[in-house]
């Protein structure tokens, strides 16, 4: 099979992540080692970990999707 189709996972990025985006992504990861893999519980892991949300704000659910398509984009 030939490994030339497969995407490598830093071929998308157009540059190396900021230090807000590599907190933000520990945290993620985080939450996803510890089992937590609902949106409810993304959200309280965030605001238990005290990543800052956009603004100062706590974490919610619509801001953390907001976020994600704010990073993605």
């Amino acid at each position: 099979m030939n490994q030339d189709c497969y995407l490598n996972p830093h071929q998308a990025r157009d540059r190396e992540p900021d230090a807000y985006q590599n907190l933000l992504g520990d945290a993620i990861e985080r939450c996803y080692a510890a089992g937590i893999h609902d949106l409810a519980g993304l959200v309280d892991g965030l605001n238990e970990a005290r990543v800052p949300a956009p603004n100062g704000q706590p974490w919610t659910a619509e801001l953390f999707v907001q976020e994600m398509k704010r990073l993605g984009a």
